[in-house]
């Protein structure tokens, strides 16, 4: 049984000369990935799948059971979470959904985007560090 390697969206935000309109080759096992850089808002992108969304433009009277019961029906949930302000506990209107597999969150990334929940547009997003 052969498993792929987990991916997610790796995103610089600064643009250097260097890298302008150039292929940045990584070896890592023997398997090669080609970094290039993209039009889009001058960033580095390489992405294959992932698992956990990235959901903003909450209501912030959305938590963590709206949202996991508005995003379940795409697949099993392993964890749901409103981001919310330290002192105050008051939402700060983004959260994150992860799901048991990338199939699941990849239907409920192009079902939910730009849906309305609790009154509100959410924009949802592949998670990244960055």
């Amino acid at each position: 049984m052969s498993t792929k390697p987990a991916h997610c969206i790796i995103a610089l935000a600064r643009r250097t000369p260097a890298l302008n309109n150039r292929k940045k080759m990584q070896s890592l096992n023997g398997v090669v990935r080609v970094f290039r850089t993209t039009p889009m808002g001058g960033s580095l992108w390489a992405r294959g799948s992932c698992s956990k969304l990235f959901v903003g433009g909450l209501s912030y009277d959305t938590n963590e059971t709206v949202l996991k019961n508005a995003f379940e029906k795409h697949g099993e949930i392993i964890e749901v979470r409103v981001i919310c302000h330290h002192v105050s506990g008051k939402s700060k209107g983004y959260g994150f959904v992860r799901f048991a597999s990338e199939d699941a969150a990849d239907a409920a990334l192009k079902e939910m985007h730009s849906q309305v929940l609790d009154g509100r547009n959410i924009r949802v997003e592949y998670a990244h560090r960055g």
